[in-house]
């Protein structure tokens, strides 16, 4: 069955309400009737991709520690065969496996008009008793929100109905822009690990109380329930990012001032359900679950990872339910909750959100038309094409991130190409036009300037040690959560298991020869988090070098070997 004939039959049976027989796994139940007297609704890091996209999801994702081969660190048949998932809709969603040829069949994934009406529906059939909380990285992502400063978002936000939200990515417009765009948002942003530096403190910079820049948490009441809701911002933002967008702030777990926030909200505030609205990454969550007690829900997001069902984790004084919503606006995650004095039973689903099956909501294909049209030539320039699926989440190379570190060595004339592991970015199928738009989902940040600088050998060593560290510290929260450093005209060795400084070996140069630790390299890079550079956007050097080529054709995917990891269930090639 091809992809017309498949959705011939989903249009005859969205019409007249059901599915053929056939094709009843295939489908995704969107009304989802309620169950007890509270509904979540919770999507993150949809980074800004307003339309529907392609989104591949990895099939390196490897879990170091006590979180080795578990979720989210398991992919492809294993991700399968851990959550008993035996439909082609739900591999297509779910894994990398075939993703090709299902995406052909299945179509794209999310877009904020399928999104408002799947939301739409699930408030409609919980009679209102519910929230839509949103994990951040919401208002950055695209070439649109880039141009709009995520005042496009904000306005999408509000269309919506988001009722609290934290954030990440949203703090590198500058403190000034995010102050506009928080004022701007209807719902409510929180964040009780973000302060003021004590010299912000001084110069009377504006505050939400005393040190706090946001409100550290709110309390809403739904269906005579108290609930609390506290946010915790990405607690290394000015480390991941540049300094200077939020100089006059600080960031961090805060994991004692945490507890002592819930205790305080457990004394003072009579409530019967206390939530975590995350940008910390799965692991993190899962270790603040352990050592934080008085939890019962964390919401998560940063991390972009897929969690089918809840990880339940205990401690000694309470049980939480640990929540992640995958990215791009794929999944919404909905949790039905029957909550009584001694606490709560549950129901989870995390659904896919393919645009193909669902209609759109006008008023927000109305907002997306008005906001997109003035950029719209620029966006939908073509300027490629590939022989390959262009896709970006994994552990180490993606496609997408080889394209952009080829083409920094081609353009600025550099042996070696670095690349951020920037987990953000939707995928462009083979042989279809790559835009401008395309590049921009890729690229679209605050401080896009590349450089081009000599590096010795050993300074290219430490930077992938330094970042595999982040990736591979067994504790979680010396963990930042991005993927591995991207890399043209260079081979290496790695081994997760070892410490700092051990990780990586076997360097080589794009003709074999090992890289030596005093010889100088000359080497290019974009996204510095420490210096403001001078070379030209990421992007125009992505587009300058399609336009050349005019056909990305590369020979394979190149990847580092990896040492110790054979029975490594987050791992599928």
């Amino acid at each position: 069955m091809d992809r017309r004939e498949f959705l011939q039959l989903l249009v005859i049976g969205y019409t007249y309400g059901f599915l053929k027989p056939t094709l009843a796994q295939e489908s995704v139940d969107y009304k989802l009737n309620p169950f007890g007297n509270l509904r979540l609704i919770h999507i993150t890091d949809t980074h800004s991709q307003l339309s529907p996209v392609f989104f591949r999801e990895p099939n390196f994702n490897i879990g170091v520690g006590a979180n080795k081969n578990q979720p989210p660190h398991i992919v492809g048949d294993s991700f399968l065969k851990h959550y008993s998932i035996d439909s082609q809709l739900l591999k297509y969603a779910f894994t990398s496996k075939n993703f090709n040829k299902l995406a052909k069949i299945y179509g794209k994934f999310g877009g904020y008009a399928y999104l408002n009406t799947v939301i739409n529906d699930l408030r409609m059939a919980a009679n209102g008793n519910s929230l839509l909380l949103d994990g951040g990285d919401t208002w950055q992502g695209s070439g649109l929100s880039l141009f709009e400063k995520g005042k496009d978002m904000v306005e999408a936000s509000n269309i919506l109905g988001v009722d609290i939200m934290t954030g990440h990515w949203e703090y590198t417009y500058g403190e000034k822009i995010l102050r506009e765009n928080i004022d701007a948002f209807n719902g409510e942003f929180v964040a009780q690990n973000v302060k003021l530096t004590e010299e912000a403190i001084f110069d009377e910079v504006e505050s939400y109380d005393g040190d706090y820049f946001h409100k550290p948490y709110t309390i809403k009441i739904i269906n005579n329930i108290r609930i609390a809701v506290i946010g915790q911002s990405f607690p290394y933002t000015p480390i991941a990012n540049p300094r200077y967008f939020v100089s006059n702030l600080t960031f961090g777990i805060r994991q004692n001032e945490l507890q002592e926030l819930i205790n305080k909200i457990k004394q003072n505030e009579n409530v019967s359900l206390i939530i975590l609205l995350s940008h910390n990454g799965v692991d993190v969550d899962k270790k603040m679950a352990r050592e934080v007690s008085g939890l019962d829900v964390i919401l998560g997001g940063h991390t972009h990872d897929v969690l089918p069902k809840p990880v339940i984790v205990s401690n000694s004084n309470s049980k939480t339910l640990v929540i992640n919503s995958g990215c791009n606006g794929k999944f919404i995650s909905v949790l039905d909750l029957d909550v009584r004095k001694n606490g709560f039973e549950y129901q989870y689903k995390l659904l896919p959100i393919l645009s193909d099956f669902i209609k759109p909501s006008p008023p927000m294909s109305q907002h997306i038309n008005k906001v997109s049209k003035p950029y719209q030539r620029e966006l939908s320039e073509v300027v490629g094409e590939s022989n390959m699926d262009l896709y970006r989440r994994g552990t180490f190379n993606g496609s997408f991130d080889q394209l952009i570190c080829d083409a920094m060595v081609n353009v600025l004339g550099s042996d070696i190409s670095l690349s951020p592991g920037f987990r953000w970015g939707p995928s462009v199928l083979a042989n279809q036009k790559i835009t401008m738009g395309d590049i921009y989902s890729q690229t679209a940040i605050t401080y896009p300037n590349t450089y081009r600088r000599e590096f010795t050998g050993e300074t290219i060593k430490n930077i992938l040690e330094d970042v595999a560290d982040n990736l591979f510290n067994p504790d979680p929260y010396m963990q930042q959560g991005g993927d591995m450093v991207r890399t043209t005209g260079l081979s290496y060795t790695i081994t997760p298991t070892k410490p700092i400084g051990s990780r990586i070996s076997n360097l080589r140069d794009k003709k074999g020869k090992l890289i030596e630790s005093h010889k100088k390299y000359m080497v290019s890079g974009w996204a510095s988090v420490n210096q403001i550079e001078e070379g030209k956007p990421i992007w125009e050097i992505t587009k300058e070098y399609l336009k050349n080529i005019k056909f990305y054709e590369p020979n394979s995917l190149k990847q580092p070997k990896i040492i110790g990891e054979s029975d490594n269930i987050g791992i599928e090639t």
